[in-house]
């Protein structure tokens, strides 16, 4: 099975190894909601993004993250496979059945295997980041889904929460 154009896999290995967060970053190079059952990953992926400028939220599984997606608006959204009471999959569906979340960018976070970039296919995911990652992959990622995004809605540079109603 092809990749539909728009559709990016990328496949890094790293050198190394709770409850919703949410810290206000002036200035902010855009919101990402970080969703992954491990508090390690979760850490270490928020840790990244913010040091690159981005403000993170994060949640623990797809359930959650459609708890607080709406009251969020992120501008891209980072999703594990593997999760208690909703997998990212069953996650990635929801938010494309939701007209008010249908356009926001996904991108696993994964082992990313044939089948997981199949499955992500069709259930509408627009990135793949194969764990273990390199930091600076998974920054490039989310800064092109971030930019993407603002092309789309024609928000060219606007910071995270602008825009949107």
């Amino acid at each position: 099975m092809g990749r539909p154009q728009g559709v990016e896999v990328a496949k890094t290995r790293t050198r190394g190894p709770g409850s919703t967060y949410s810290r206000v970053v002036p200035g902010a190079s855009g919101r990402v909601l970080v969703v992954d059952d491990n508090k390690v990953i979760r850490q270490l992926i928020k840790v990244n993004l913010e040091l690159e400028g981005f403000e993170v939220v994060t949640a623990n599984d797809g359930a959650e993250c459609l708890d607080v997606v709406h009251r969020v608006r992120p501008d891209v959204i980072t999703l594990d496979v593997v999760m208690p009471r909703l997998d990212g999959f069953g996650a990635a569906a929801q938010l494309r059945a939701d007209p008010r979340t249908r356009d926001v960018p996904v991108a696993i976070v994964s082992a990313c295997t044939q089948q997981e970039v199949e499955a992500g296919i069709t259930a509408g995911v627009d990135a793949f980041l194969a764990k273990p990652f390199e930091p600076a992959e998974l920054v490039r990622v989310v800064r092109r889904l971030v930019e993407r995004n603002d092309r789309r809605d024609g928000r060219k540079g606007a910071p995270a929460g602008r825009g949107r109603g």
